[in-house]
């Protein structure tokens, strides 16, 4: 049903059983790194030469300059550009003569006085991680506890950022009579974490700042030589660009200085109970109601989150208001609650279960913030600050209520047959609209005991299995989809105002999708090779979207039902126990996964919608590129090309085609638009004559007509991994991988057209224009360049990941039992070792819409761990 729209991942705790006591102990330790390689950013000659070219190149064609004048001007502006003499490290030089007018390259003999890197300096090479657990568990018959112990240090990758958990976990069960159990658990953790507030921007993003600061600026300031400036008490004084450097993002702010100056911290504690009871059960016991039983599960968790920023007075983005202290605190409460009635019974070669029951979850969110600036240095409080107070809260409240049903039977442990009905009623629809029904029906046959199948002795086992059924999906992001919003922020002098800031519409309802399963799963070769093999198709109807509006309107959309889509796909399994051998064992899986999904339909009033650079559109995959296509550089004047396309009424077999022709007949009002072809051209023998060209013009290029250029989709994706055991070591390694795909990188983009003098430049635009003549892909080198978004950065998002490796050797008994030692393992383990991409810098994994953030990097972990058992 609802419950279950986007899989369900199953947690099972660790519970004691009945026996000797036994305790475990789990200790890692090892060190971090990024695990995404850097952009492939410039030197500090190649960026010196590339901001002198592309002034050149501005005074040339948008100022109309002569060439020599145009090198004149550009060494003249130099310093003006770069902030100053005081950010030449070529101290034998001057901005103005440092770049020889005549090649364009630096002086030979210029020698740099300092060579920073920024991203060095952000990255800690001892980023240690620690971690330590310790468990107890055991018990008798009736009763079986287990309790564990964790802690957690974990020195941020990110220089001053840190993380600590501490946590606790408890749960018993006992059976009060052979008719009666019941059970019950508790955990709590408390974290705090010690980090910058990675957002997407650019300037308060640290990683971004750091490795998009052109290579000139120096992380501390310089002495006239080029020597660090030193404090009174001997300490390196940050460079926060106060002398004027030209990189606006960057002025005032130092993403290292940030780090040290300002002070981010985040407590958290998250408090889990649940509690279980079972009456009745498969017992004699029960006389004539043998089977029948009736159980009820409680849940509840409790989140607090409490968040301190401080923005100094003096430097970075808290100057402006004398500093800033910002409070936010959190509340998260949430509790499921059901009651199940089941009867379940085996006679002789039939199984029956039968189960029906009622589920009721409840969450209730809670925000609270205040901020306030002309702060006193240093100290963490709002109190103190002398500025206005800016304060805010809301709460959010979501609910959903279920019945459900569920018939299960079986016959020989051949045939089996299953059938689910479930209802859901969710807050976040009006009342008409509020419940969904959702169902499913599900058949297995085991082959392989069937009597023709006895002689098929390489046969373990062999299943086929088929189902159909229905999910539902309530989550559009908001918790009152159906009703409009009012914004209450809008004082009317001393009175209260609103906005409306959302439209309703009580038509809103349940997102549905039907979806085929049809699989066969096999076990041969006396367990040596398992094979899994699945179809399934799923259509998705009444999808919940935001329906696009003019803007015109006031609104962007409102939250509606639109259209359908469909995925259909193969996912298999292979795993092969390739050695088994007394102590020596070896295997190996591979797991593949394809999915195909289209655009069935949309409204009939929009049969296209539009986000960005993307569309969804029928007939195509959801979320597919939409942008214009580069037709490479010309070689006559640098200038980025695209393809446009254009119509003309015309015979296709006429050989006399002429350009006056095409001329009058683009005119016509009601020239039609073609359909291209697999290879992007116009079909052979239509009676529109399809016309391609290029284009220089920038105004063209975007009113004409945009390519769909795939989507994120890739076209298979997977992973691979072993798991060997030779005695007492062991071995094993797993990898992902993901073939095809397109990945919007706009971080990418923003390095090879920059748009301010200052910003640096990715290697890549090294291959640019430079002179008449040249082939390239790469236009000319320009500072705020015009080009329009194009295909030019759509990257294949094509990947391969090692994403751990694991060796292990476990003592021989013989050595630990002296010591009351049950088992000893030591072990080494390396996780998100490695990830290969189409472009350095690239992170694929990051998500699947397509884009690109500047989220906290992956970190790749070394560690060594014992693991011991008493």
């Amino acid at each position: 049903g609802a419950r279950a729209a986007n899989g369900v991942v199953m947690i099972t705790t660790k519970r004691g059983a009945e026996g000797q006591s036994n305790v475990n102990l789990r200790a890692t330790v090892g060190l971090q790194s990024r695990s995404i390689k850097d952009y492939d950013m410039v030197n500090a000659q190649e960026f010196v030469e590339l901001t002198w070219e592309a002034l050149k190149n501005s005074y040339l064609q948008k100022n109309g300059f002569s060439d020599a004048a145009a090198r004149a001007a550009a060494s003249n502006d130099m310093s003006s550009a770069m902030g100053g003499q005081i950010y030449n490290p070529y101290k034998n030089y001057t901005w103005a003569t440092l770049i020889d007018q005549t090649t364009g390259k630096m002086m030979a003999d210029a020698v740099p006085a300092w060579s920073e890197n920024w991203m060095d300096v952000l990255t800690n090479k001892q980023a240690i991680r620690q971690e330590y657990q310790l468990g107890v568990s055991g018990g008798d018959r009736k009763t079986k506890y287990a309790f564990s112990f964790g802690y957690l240090d974990d020195k941020g990758v990110l220089i001053t950022t840190a993380f600590k958990r501490y946590s606790i976990r408890a749960n018993v069960d006992h059976d009060i009579t052979d008719w009666f159990n019941a059970g019950a658990s508790a955990s709590y953790s408390y974290t705090t974490q010690n980090s910058s507030q990675y957002s997407s921007t650019q300037t308060g993003n640290a990683w971004y700042t750091a490795q998009f600061m052109a290579p000139i600026y120096p992380v501390y300031m310089k002495d006239e030589r080029g020597d660090d400036m030193l404090d009174g008490n001997g300490n390196k004084l940050f460079d926060y660009g106060n002398e004027g450097r030209s990189r606006p993002k960057a002025a005032r702010f130092n993403a290292v200085g940030d780090l040290y100056d300002n002070q981010y911290e985040t407590l958290r504690d998250n408090v889990g109970i649940r509690a279980n009871a079972t009456l009745g059960g498969d017992k004699d016991v029960m006389g004539i109601f043998k089977g029948l039983s009736l159980s009820t599960n409680f849940g509840a968790d409790i989140t607090g989150r409490y968040i301190t920023s401080y923005y100094n007075p003096y430097h970075g983005d808290g100057t402006s208001v004398n500093g800033e202290i910002d409070k936010y605190s959190t509340r998260t409460f949430s509790y499921t609650w059901n009651q199940i009635l089941k009867y379940e019974r085996t006679f002789n070669d039939f199984h029956l279960l039968a189960q029906a029951g009622h589920e009721y979850y409840n969450y209730q969110y809670k925000y609270l913030y205040a901020d306030r600036n002309h702060v006193y240095p240093g100290i963490l409080e709002i109190a103190p600050a002398s500025g206005d107070i800016n304060a805010n809260s809301y709460s959010d409240v979501y609910r959903i209520e279920s019945f459900f049903g569920r018939l299960a039977a079986d016959y020989k442990d051949k045939y089996y047959l299953e059938a689910t009905w479930r209802t859901d009623g969710s807050s976040r629809f009006y009342e008409p609209n509020r419940w969904g029904q959702f169902w499913s029906l599900g058949a297995s046959w085991r082959l392989s005991q069937e009597d023709f199948m006895q002689d098929a002795s390489w046969i373990d086992n062999l299943t086929l299995r088929l189902s159909y059924g229905q999910l539902g999906n309530d989550s559009i992001g908001s918790y009152y989809a159906w009703q409009s919003f009012y914004d209450l922020t809008w004082p009317n002098a001393n009175n209260a105002g609103a906005l409306v800031s959302s439209l309703a519409n009580p038509e809103v309802s349940w997102e549905k999708k039907g979806s085929w399963n049809a699989g066969i799963e096999g076990t041969f070769f006396r367990q040596t090779l398992n094979l899994t093999l699945e179809y399934y198709s799923a259509k998705t109807t009444d999808m919940l979207l935001s329906y696009p509006m003019p803007l015109s309107t006031g609104f962007s959309g409102y939250n509606a039902n639109v259209g359908s889509m469909r995925n259909r796909g193969f996912e298999g399994t292979v795993r092969v126990n390739w050695l088994n051998s007394g102590n020596v064992r070896a295997s190996s899986t591979l797991m593949g996964y394809l999915n195909r999904n289209k655009v069935l339909k949309l409204t009939g009033e929009s049969p296209t919608i539009t986000s960005g650079n993307q569309i969804i559109q029928a007939g195509l995959p959801i979320y597919t590129w939409n942008v214009p296509r580069a037709a490479g550089v010309d070689p006559a004047t640098g200038q980025q090309l695209y393809w446009a396309y254009q119509e003309v009424i015309s015979d296709p077999s006429d050989k006399n085609f002429d350009q006056k022709e095409y001329d009058k007949a683009y005119e016509i009002p009601n020239t039609v638009h073609l359909q291209d072809d697999e290879n992007g051209k116009y079909k052979a023998g239509d009676p529109i004559f399809g016309y391609e060209y290029k284009t220089t013009e920038t105004g063209k290029a975007t009113n004409s007509k945009y390519i769909t250029y795939g989507s994120r989709e890739p076209l298979f994706q997977g992973s691979f991994g072993s798991d060997f055991q030779f005695g007492p070591v062991d071995f094993s390694f797993l990898t992902t991988f993901s073939v095809g795909g397109y990945v919007w990188d706009s971080v990418y983009a923003s390095a090879m057209e920059v748009t301010y003098a200052g910003d640096t430049w990715s290697k890549h635009a090294l291959r640019r224009w430079q002179k008449p003549g040249d082939i390239t892909d790469v236009p000319r080198i320009e500072i705020g360049s015009t080009n329009i978004s194009a295909d030019r950065w759509l990257v294949d998002a094509s990947y391969f990941a090692i994403k751990s490796i694991q060796l292990g050797y476990t003592l021989p008994q013989k050595w630990t039992r002296a010591a009351g030692i049950k088992s000893l393992r030591v072990f080494a383990v390396g996780d998100n070792l490695w990830l290969f991409t189409k472009l350095n810098g690239l992170n694929p994994q990051y998500n699947m819409t397509g884009g690109t953030s500047w989220a906290y990097t992956p970190t790749r972990a070394i560690s060594l761990g014992i693991d011991i058992n008493f």
